[in-house]
């Protein structure tokens, strides 16, 4: 069973790294499957109430490679740590299949009380470098958060967040989890989707504020059609109105002569003498001001 875990462990880094070149390099060279491995070894002795020793084995754990995962943190089959320094893992943390987390994630908590404190993460999560997901949080299946992602709200199934707080900016179609037959071409799918995804962020995923922007414009471009109809509805009733309307025409070239005028008009000797001026008058009234208070005293 262990032997069968390690090939699989393995296995999903040939998937999902592509900087892997062979079986040799994989075993030896990567500190996240050790973390994973050695944390193992911790949790089945945290299940054994051999609490100090379990501890004691995931601090060394995380001298030697940098992770520090709770013993009672519980991880599913195929999950993997990419580069892994800095990674955190709470002790109620809950890690499903197939997960993928990148260097500087943090599970954590937002409370001292105890209890399920630390996120649940479902099957072929992928997670960001440093990223946070703190408190009890459900992060839903196929789900991705992008790099540096600060998540405090529960997130659904086979969509991207990103952001300060979290934003959901893309969904994906979810693959039918219902026929158990098709497990194996599902996790296929996941790792084709998701093995050279960088830090859970993609080339096609949309700016939240270029797409609030264009939101905006679009909301805009349909009220400037309502207003047309209702001014040519008026004017066939024979009123006057919408005919002296202004265009507002924006040219990059204005904006870039009057910068340029203004830079040039505060870089002229007159310029700089007329500020002076003002400040020493400013000087002169605040001095002046403050004899006068002196004086009321």
């Amino acid at each position: 069973m262990l032997f069968r875990g390690i090939r699989e462990d393995i296995a999903s880094v040939y998937e999902r790294d592509p900087a892997a070149r062979h079986f040799f390099e994989v075993l030896t060279n990567y500190p996240g499957l050790h973390a994973i491995w050695i944390h193992r070894i911790s949790h089945r002795l945290w299940q054994l109430r051999l609490r100090w020793l379990a501890r004691w084995i995931s601090t060394i754990a995380r001298w030697l490679t940098g992770v520090e995962i709770h013993p009672g943190a519980r991880i599913g089959r195929r999950f993997f740590i990419d580069h892994g320094m800095g990674v955190v893992i709470g002790e109620t943390a809950e890690i499903g299949d197939d997960c993928t987390l990148y260097h500087g994630v943090t599970l954590g908590g937002t409370s001292w009380k105890a209890g399920k404190r630390h996120p649940t993460l479902a099957n072929g999560v992928v997670i960001g470098a440093g990223a946070k997901v703190l408190g009890p949080l459900q992060i839903g299946e196929n789900a991705r958060i992008g790099s540096n992602s600060v998540v405090v709200r529960d997130v659904p199934a086979g969509v991207t967040v990103v952001g300060i707080p979290g934003r959901i900016v893309a969904s994906q179609p979810q693959p039918p989890n219902d026929d158990r037959n098709h497990v194996e071409d599902k996790r296929e799918a996941i790792a084709k989707k998701y093995g050279f995804d960088a830090y859970a962020v993609s080339t096609d995923n949309p700016d939240p504020v270029a797409t609030s922007i264009g939101r905006m414009l679009d909301h805009m471009h349909v009220l400037d059609e309502r207003v047309v109809e209702m001014c040519k509805a008026i004017n066939r009733m024979g009123g006057d109105v919408c005919s002296d309307v202004p265009k507002i025409e924006l040219e990059t070239d204005d904006f870039v002569a009057a910068e340029r005028a203004a830079a040039e008009q505060r870089s002229t000797p007159d310029a700089e003498a007329d500020a002076s001026a003002r400040a020493k008058s400013s000087a002169k009234k605040a001095k002046s001001k403050s004899r006068s208070d002196a004086d009321k005293k």
